[in-house]
């Protein structure tokens, strides 16, 4: 059994992109593709039992991915102890394949939990992949940058363990389109080394490998191919992607990937979905997400190209512009934060909690549900925040690493001062007052942040990004945003 590897598994988050489920797409005929997205728990079976197990389960799946996300910039900043006890510190010890200690608030949890809570993302989008085009729901996220889905290649006979859960499988052996990457090849040697392909080649033209391993002990083994991917147009037409690359997981299982047939990578590397997507329609993807407590009927949405040319996406304002800083923590998409205020006032937070080119800095994330802080931010925020809140009644809810939460009667949002993000540039981001003091239960509501680590950098989740558009374009090198209804 491969020993697990905390980078690895930052690969196969989820995390807010998100989770998404996408049955139809609407472009204008320049072609700009809009898919819908759909929260984990609208299609998770069974649904959480109430609105606090559901805020459970999402961070529970925070605490894993932002460990995964933390170990990843470990890769970055130069290790040391003080940084690992702080790490140990914030984020408790996690069952896996080997045995050891579990979280109590979680290991009661896992028996029920969709791929959103264990980290593994928090929407699920519709994929069609091979000829003729099967379709598959996969995980969308930002912080991933390998598509994979469940599928049979080399199975014969009695070959491949029957799926238990009885999931939807991509029959690659039978897509006249599918072709594997061989073992020999540089492509599998050097440039999917950073997506964990195995070394082992007994034969020049055996496939190449790759064999990802989960922080609770999920797994997913298989091969990596070029296939087709097609995707549908408002008007019936469809459009097709040649050669993209595609892992086809031959044997996969966990709690992790329970809830989808596989991972699309959204993040910000040569193999990424997004990054070939983008780069057919225009350099820019965008996508814009509700309140997750939304009715099932009322769906986010992920666009390629333009967001200008696709029909139906309004917005309150003009976008407004910051840096889109790539390749820094790869794959993921960091910022350049100035600092926090709130309620008009500037906060007391280092200059060096957002220097990327240090040890801090900012990265958005449609993986993470909650915002995480890392201490010199975290303690002005919730100092501030909290004091605004002392004439109600704090309530202890067990809610793993949410700190602050309270009885809610009587409350109005007026009572809260407005948090702003400051980005260099002087570009503002003023999330809605429900996007960071969120809904636990009827009656209670909580400060939706976490602290992580520091030396680390800060994640804006996905609930804080609720009802704005995010446009992410490659080309410029910058995030666009501005409040949406996102329908």
């Amino acid at each position: 059994m491969v020993a697990f590897n905390w980078q690895s598994f930052h690969f196969f988050l989820l995390a807010v992109f998100f989770t998404f489920l996408s049955s139809a797409v609407i472009s204008s005929s320049h072609g700009g593709i809009k898919l819908k997205l759909v929260h984990t728990h609208a299609v998770q079976r069974p649904n959480p039992a109430t609105q606090l197990e559901r805020l459970r389960q999402l961070v529970h799946g925070d605490t894993i991915r932002l460990r995964g996300v933390w170990e990843k910039l470990q890769s970055k900043y130069s290790s040391n102890r003080r940084g690992n006890l702080e790490r140990d510190a914030y984020f408790p010890a996690c069952t896996n394949s080997s045995g050891g200690k579990a979280d109590r608030n979680a290991s009661a949890e896992l028996e029920m939990h969709s791929a959103a809570d264990e980290g593994a993302g928090q929407y699920l989008v519709e994929f069609r992949v091979g000829s003729p085009a099967h379709r598959a729901l996969l995980i969308a996220d930002t912080g991933s940058d390998l598509t994979w889905t469940n599928c049979r290649f080399r199975c014969r006979r009695g070959g491949c363990k029957r799926d238990s859960l009885k999931r939807r499988v991509f029959r690659a052996d039978q897509s006249s389109t599918f072709r594997t990457v061989p073992c020999s090849s540089s492509t599998c040697r050097d440039d999917l080394s950073s997506l964990f392909s195995l070394t082992r080649c007994i034969l020049p033209r055996d496939p190449c490998a790759y064999d990802y391993r989960y922080a609770d002990g999920s797994s997913a083994q298989g091969v990596f191919g070029n296939e087709s991917v097609t995707l549908t147009l408002s008007n019936g037409r469809r459009t097709r992607l040649d050669d993209v690359l595609v892992g086809c997981s031959e044997s996969s299982n966990g709690p992790t990937i329970q809830a989808a047939d596989g991972v699309m990578g959204l993040g910000y590397s040569n193999h990424s979905f997004a990054l070939r997507a983008a780069t057919q329609f225009g350099g820019k993807f965008s996508y814009c997400l509700v309140n997750h407590l939304s009715p099932r009927n009322v769906t986010s949405y992920l666009v390629f190209g333009p967001h200008e040319q696709v029909h139906n996406i309004s917005l309150n304002r003009r976008l407004r512009y910051t840096e889109l800083v790539l390749g820094v923590i790869t794959p993921f998409y960091a910022v350049n934060v100035k600092g926090i205020s709130v309620g008009g006032s500037m906060l007391d937070i280092p200059a060096g909690t957002w220097d990327l080119s240090g040890t801090g800095g900012a990265i958005i994330d449609s993986g993470s549900s909650l915002t995480g802080l890392t201490r010199p931010a975290y303690g002005p925020v919730m100092g501030v925040l909290r004091r605004a809140l002392v004439g109600f009644e704090s309530l202890d809810l067990d809610i793993g690493p949410v700190e602050y939460c309270f009885n809610s009667t009587g409350f109005r949002e007026s009572m809260v001062p407005r948090l702003v993000l400051h980005f260099i540039g002087g570009a503002r981001f003023e999330p809605p007052v429900k996007s960071y003091v969120i809904d636990a239960a009827p009656g209670v509501k909580c400060l939706g942040f976490v602290q992580v680590p520091w030396p680390g950098a800060c994640v804006i989740g996905n609930i804080m990004q609720q009802n704005h558009l995010w446009e992410f374009d490659l080309v410029k090198g910058r995030l666009g945003f501005a409040p949406s209804p996102c329908t």
